[in-house]
């Protein structure tokens, strides 16, 4: 599936308040989403000794989708594309690596 499909189709389901003008809700959506998949990964490292199953991994990716649809609601609540939020994001990442910067810390390195 092409991100910007995925966007489209997940669009359908977006049912919150003022839908088309509230980039807030998505943002506080995708960041409690990305908790959870962090406390699914703790407690693989609590309770698996770090080691990711099959059960875990299938659960930490249906996580991951919600991280996905909240980053899509949020992108078209700005008024951007996924397609471009990758693009823009694969041209900063290749622009760090031309300059020897992909690691360290800020936005503009």
């Amino acid at each position: 599936m092409e991100l910007n499909e995925y966007q489209s189709r997940a669009r359908a389901t977006a049912l919150y308040p003022k839908v088309g003008d509230n980039p807030i809700y998505p943002t506080l959506g995708l960041s409690g989403e990305a908790g959870e998949v962090a406390e699914k990964v703790k407690k693989v490292l609590r309770d698996k000794e770090g080691r990711f199953d099959k059960a875990s991994c299938d659960s930490i990716m249906l996580e991951l989708g919600d991280v996905l649809w909240y980053i899509a609601q949020l992108s078209t609540e700005l008024g951007f594309s996924l397609d471009q939020v990758a693009e823009a994001n694969l041209l900063k990442l290749s622009e760090r690596a031309s300059r020897g910067k992909l690691s360290g810390s800020g936005d503009y390195r």
